[in-house]
């Protein structure tokens, strides 16, 4: 490879191995191609390799502070910028966080509208449903009790991250999410199984008979509606609803994760369905319609290069937004003057980027 780096020098890590070895990639942005592959994604590897390779007058990279780090040391004089995929990567994430915290309001709206097609009350009631002690539940507790173990004796987020093998994210995310909602997170990704379309059937009749009826009858039953598992998983979940740690069946909604796809794709992408489900969404919570409205905003200046507007989306997303947007909008704010440039948001005022 040549002596110099190109004039603007694209930084990322990835994973040789996601959750244990990160690397670094080194990009050409302007011609398209891999200048070189660092072994790991420390900040004295990369400085190490600025001062051999000396030149770049802009570096483009996400929000890691190692490679900050890097460039103040190494390469004082480039200028650093914030991609747009890096950008709205982000935004993702905050309104996903911002999803995550108000799914109460999609289930309650969601029962409600359920609870006109619900027959009479059963007759008996059902124990309270435990969380269910699943691995990814249990990994999920575990995790969450060793970072802040670390963090209570002052360990920082690249330690943490060398020591339990985690992406530097993934700290970031346990430091700053409760843990209810991170397990709540862990239940929702565990697969639903051939069984769960079949499980309101099986708990109507379980009550009904009062928990006397037998789970040969009730596998015959549901198979003739169509299920096609095993006897066993049938009987397991009777075992479950007899001791009270079957989860309720609930109305369904919409993961987090699905509806931010719905608010960051252009409005144009999505079918009748997925507008129409949205629309929904946003008639259950004002704080994901907040979150979408100015998602959609930020994503229109920052794909059509209306960097004058970002000031005052930055103003707004402080005044009202919901808490991980403004998480975001603060991060912009703080790192405005140092970091984004005409690469970035086109027009915007740099002086006016400066945190007062």
């Amino acid at each position: 490879m040549p002596d110099r780096a190109p004039r603007v020098l694209g930084v990322d890590e990835f994973a040789f191995r996601k959750g244990c070895t990160y690397g670094t990639v080194l990009v050409d942005v302007e011609a398209g191609w891999v200048v070189d592959v660092l072994p790991d994604r420390t900040s004295e590897t990369f400085a190490a390799w600025l001062t051999e390779h000396p030149g770049a007058e802009i570096i483009c990279r996400d929000r890691a502070s190692a490679y900050t780090k890097a460039v103040k040391e190494a390469a004082p004089h480039a200028l650093e910028v914030a991609d747009r995929w890096h950008l709205l990567q982000n935004l993702s994430a905050a309104v996903e966080k911002t999803c995550h915290q108000h799914r109460d309001c999609l289930r309650k709206r969601a029962e409600e509208d359920k609870g006109t097609e619900v027959p009479e009350p059963p007759p008996m009631l059902l124990p309270p449903a435990e969380l269910p002690r699943t691995q990814i539940i249990e990994r999920t507790r575990h995790r969450y009790e060793d970072i802040h173990r670390l963090l209570e004796k002052r360990w920082t987020i690249s330690a943490i991250a060398r020591r339990l093998n985690l992406d530097r994210k993934t700290v970031r995310r346990f430091r700053d999410t409760d843990l209810d909602e991170l397990l709540a997170s862990a239940r929702d990704r565990r697969p639903n199984g051939v069984l769960e379309p079949f499980k309101a059937y099986l708990n109507a009749r379980f009550t009904e008979a009062q928990g006397q009826v037998s789970g040969t009858r009730l596998f015959l039953e549901i198979q003739a509606r169509g299920y096609c598992g095993s006897r066993q998983v049938v009987r397991k979940h009777l075992a479950a609803l007899r001791a009270g740690t079957a989860e309720p069946v609930r109305a369904e909604i919409p993961s987090p994760r699905k509806i931010t796809s719905w608010i960051m794709r252009p409005r144009e992408t999505l079918t009748d369905s997925q507008n129409e489900r949205l629309l929904q969404v946003r008639l259950a919570c004002p704080d994901i319609t907040r979150a979408c409205d100015l998602a959609r905003a930020f994503a229109d200046l920052v794909r059509h290069q209306r960097g004058y507007l970002l000031l005052e989306w930055i103003r707004q997303a402080e005044q009202d937004a919901p808490k991980p947007m403004m998480g975001f909008a603060c991060f912009l704010r703080r790192d405005l003057a140092s970091r984004f440039h005409e690469v970035s948001f086109p027009g915007v005022d740099q002086n006016h980027g400066k945190c007062p």
